[in-house]
């Protein structure tokens, strides 16, 4: 009895998610079929592939090995399919995009209604996350990166530099403005130690009201009174309720990269969609750079 690719495949999933409920998810199975396939699988080898543990699957050897011709097998598949796609020239099926949710909500959503209206053939999906998606395993065609250093896999360009502000309430950005000794409330990312060097030497009386570990909260926090924020420009401008502190100078922040595999540079869909945004950020590049 022989191993399928579906049972290897299953047993590469669950070596890299270490549990059904994560090895399904990864290859849209139900958890009882995974565990099905790896019982059939451990039967055509007559042994166990994997330890049952509370916590989880534990590998054997054997099990790695199989992973590890999995996934080989696996890239070869996704390398194959790439090439055929990035050969492709009709303007028709699916296409994906990964893009930073606050850009899409502040500028792309627009210009991707304008890119569907003008492909109505096209099935775009668009993957909101600030996290790198693997382009290779084309779990995106194409990415809008916030970065300073883009995957070196990835070609690409980069689409606009951007430059950071401090915003606040107009009352708060003016009283701070009025007297820089006076304390100056301040909500900080959950990632950072401190307020900005460049605010603190200016302010040398910054409280640090809340820490929130996410933009959008941030962003409500500063809405609410609770104090100033540092933010992309871009930003700023989508909020013109929170105004720059004008003593404070703009700072420099991650530029904005368009990215794809090289595989996938000749798709005509590729082209199509990087068509319409390339255009648009270099008409707007002062939007991520200068202060509203």
């Amino acid at each position: 009895m022989k191993i399928t690719w579906d049972d290897m495949q299953t047993v590469l999933a669950l070596v890299r998610g270490g549990n059904l409920a994560t090895a399904g998810a990864q290859l849209g199975l139900t958890y009882t079929t995974v565990a099905r396939r790896i019982r059939r699988a451990e039967e055509a080898l007559g042994r166990p592939l994997f330890e049952r543990r509370p916590e989880g699957y534990h590998p054997t050897e054997e099990a790695h090995e199989i992973a590890a011709a999995a996934a080989r097998m696996e890239a070869e598949e996704q390398a194959a399919m790439r090439r055929l796609s990035g050969r492709a020239q009709d303007l028709s099926g699916p296409l994906s995009l990964t893009a930073p949710p606050l850009l899409i909500q502040t500028f792309l959503a627009p210009l991707l209604a304008e890119f569907t209206a003008a492909h109505p053939q096209l099935e775009l999906t668009v993957r909101a996350a600030n996290g790198v998606l693997d382009l290779a395993r084309r779990e995106a065609d194409l990415a809008l990166r916030i970065s300073r250093h883009p995957q070196e896999t990835l070609v690409g360009r980069k689409l606009a530099e951007q430059q950071s502000g401090f915003f606040a309430l107009p009352e708060i950005a003016e009283a701070a403005a009025r007297d820089p000794q006076a304390p100056l409330e301040w909500v900080l990312y959950a990632g950072h130690d401190a307020p900005p060097a460049a605010a603190s030497k200016i302010h040398p009386d910054i409280r640090v009201r809340a820490r929130l570990d996410d933009m959008p909260s941030m962003i409500a926090a500063a809405l609410a009174g609770m104090g100033a924020l540092r933010m992309p420009v871009f930003l700023g401008r989508a909020y013109p309720q929170l105004v720059p502190l004008p003593h404070l100078p703009v700072q420099p922040y991650a530029p904005i990269w368009l990215l794809s595999h090289r595989d996938l540079q000749g798709s005509a869909k590729v082209t199509a969609l990087k068509g319409i945004l390339e255009p648009w950020f270099r008409d707007n590049r002062t939007l991520f750079s200068c202060l509203p």
